[in-house]
């Protein structure tokens, strides 16, 4: 039996369910960007990793976490988590609010994101630039930062990275939080939109039954198969096959390594794809390690079954099916 648990939680599911140059200053070329910044910049790195280069004059860090917790009157609420990264954020660190201008606040939907223009100019007031380097974690499952990685990539910023495991990794590491509040210089962000990696509801209606598209649910396995659900119906997007956001990590909460993640996305990688979860921040994270993987073609539904779900007419199935056992 299918027990449906109405409310707004959407987007979040499978964060909830979770419990990146030279430290020396480099002169700017002759296209007025760093040759520091010009350089390859994987976009994974461990806490030693960011440890090391805590310093280098164009490498911007970023806390985008926000927090879930239980509501008053029943039921469970999205917060900022600023008030977390005032009480310890990893040093020179500043907080990316996808509570805030991070998110297009009058949308029916929360977390629906912004126009680009509003996007960059936000991004660029934390001190991300045209010629800054980024990295961005969270305090749990990385599927928050990710949503900012995937957005900065939607509007042709490619110098951006997760911190490998969040600020679990970090402090595990014994490395030390810092409680200084940070404020950067603003800077020059220049959008170059690339729309093709957000998917609408329309995109997504046409992709059913067209076997050259692979819908990927995000969400745990059981949410998938409608045996609940935080949405207003039960079940998954018709075709979608289910790679739950669980199933990228260890039990360090680090990403899996790449031969297990390669056998969970064993997909043709130049087919579309497109991932959707609540409100495509799982979804982010699933983008993003397809993208790490070869993929070409890859989406993030942003509306996910937040806006799906709302409508009757948007056709949801339940049933089994899952690739988070492993190989």
């Amino acid at each position: 039996m299918s027990v449906l648990v109405r409310h707004p939680l959407t987007r979040t599911v499978a964060v909830l369910l979770l419990p990146l140059m030279s430290a020396c200053a480099a002169s700017p070329g002759p296209t007025g960007v760093s040759p520091v910044a010009q350089e390859p910049f994987d976009t994974l790195v461990t806490a030693e990793w960011l440890d090391e280069h805590l310093g280098a004059p164009d490498l911007v860090v970023l806390d985008c976490s926000v927090l879930v917790e239980r509501a008053e009157a029943g039921g469970l609420r999205e917060v900022s988590g600023r008030a977390r990264y005032e009480a310890g954020h990893i040093p020179t660190a500043g907080f990316a609010d996808l509570t805030g201008d991070l998110s297009d606040g009058e949308a029916r939907f929360r977390f629906t994101i912004p126009a680009p223009e509003r996007f960059a100019a936000a991004m660029a007031a934390l001190g991300v630039g045209d010629d800054t380097r980024v990295v961005l974690y969270d305090t749990d499952g990385m599927g928050w930062a990710a949503r900012v990685w995937w957005m900065l990539r939607w509007i042709g910023f490619d110098r951006a990275a997760l911190l490998d495991g969040g600020l679990k990794a970090w402090t595990a590491a014994g490395l030390p939080l810092s409680a200084e509040p940070v404020a950067r210089p603003a800077r020059r962000l220049t959008p170059a939109v690339r729309p093709a990696l957000i998917a609408d509801r329309d995109e997504v209606r046409a992709a059913l039954g067209d076997e050259s598209v692979t819908i990927v649910d995000s969400l745990p396995e059981a949410h998938f198969r409608g045996e609940m659900s935080l949405y207003e119906r039960p079940g998954h997007i018709p075709g979608a096959v289910n790679v739950s956001v669980f199933s990228l990590l260890d039990e360090t909460g680090r990403f899996r390594p790449g031969d297990e993640l390669e056998w969970l996305f064993d997909m043709n990688r130049e087919d579309r794809a497109i991932t959707y979860c609540g409100g495509g921040i799982a979804a982010s994270a699933n983008a993003f390690i397809m993208t790490r993987l070869g993929f070409t073609n890859v989406a993030v539904y942003a509306g996910s079954l937040q806006e799906w779900a709302a409508d009757p007419a948007n056709p949801l199935e339940t049933g089994a099916g899952s690739r988070e056992d492993g190989p």
